[in-house]
């Protein structure tokens, strides 16, 4: 998986930030007009941690005119956490550059 971390600290997936807060993973610039939400629905043990293995994905508008559902473009579940940021990584690039 190709994360990095900035000069801040700041967690990034190719090339963009990734913000977490409890369950959910934002991934994205909130500047953008779209940014991905990713929801850890539920995990379970692997060795002395804890695995999310049932994650939403959801593809968001930044744009606070719009009502909540009229904000989600796409959404789906995933098994794991790469297949979850790999499908936001592709969604989100698509969105951004079909608005650019």
């Amino acid at each position: 998986m190709e994360k990095k971390t900035t000069k801040s600290g700041s967690l990034t997936f190719k090339g963009r930030p990734l913000v977490r807060s409890g369950n959910t993973i934002y991934y994205g610039d909130p500047g953008d007009p779209y940014v991905a939400m990713l929801q850890i629905l539920s995990d379970e043990p692997f060795q002395d941690t804890r695995l999310p293995n049932r994650i939403s994905v959801q593809i968001w508008s930044t744009d606070e005119t719009l009502r909540p559902r009229e904000r989600v473009v796409k959404k789906t579940e995933k098994n794991t956490l790469y297949d979850a940021l790999n499908i936001a990584s592709i969604w989100l690039e698509r969105q951004l550059s079909e608005k650019a």
